[in-house]
């Protein structure tokens, strides 16, 4: 992998995926989103997140995006943690590709590590995350999905 591409890694053997897609999106995030800023995002499984959740944040569950702001400015965004499993999961339960999933996981993470909060910003991620959506052709985005979402 190059240093113009930011790094996806798969901690899961990433069957049925297709990676390729998965690699031009993140690229795509890169350039369009982060404005060239760096990030990492690993794909993994439930029990990688629930470990993650648990050991970071205090909660012992699984979840399906974790994004972890890097604390030196200058040393990139930070990184983000997906679950495979909740992504085909979800997928199948909104009706789309598993690839278009984890890329509405991907994006609301790479929001988070930009600095948004989306539970403390009076809607400007929901905004962002719409007019990010729109423009990469992706569904319905996790705060619109939410119960009690204004749409």
């Amino acid at each position: 992998m190059s240093d113009s591409e930011p790094p996806l890694i798969f901690r899961r053997s990433g069957g049925g995926l297709d990676r390729k897609w998965l690699r031009d999106f993140t690229a795509r995030l890169k350039r369009d989103v982060s404005g060239g800023r760096s990030f990492t995002c690993m794909l993994s499984g439930d029990d990688s997140l629930r470990g993650l959740n648990r050991r970071f944040l205090g909660h012992d569950t699984a979840t399906d995006v974790l994004s972890f702001p890097s604390p030196e400015p200058g040393r990139g965004l930070g990184e983000m943690a997906i679950s495979v499993d909740r992504a085909r999961s979800q997928a199948r339960r909104f009706g789309h590709s598993v690839e278009q999933e984890i890329g509405i996981l991907m994006l609301h993470g790479l929001l988070h590590l930009m600095g948004m909060d989306h539970v403390r910003d009076h809607g400007h991620m929901r905004r962002a995350e719409r007019r990010w959506r729109v423009h990469l052709g992706l569904p319905a985005g996790l705060i619109d999905r939410a119960p009690g979402a204004a749409r």
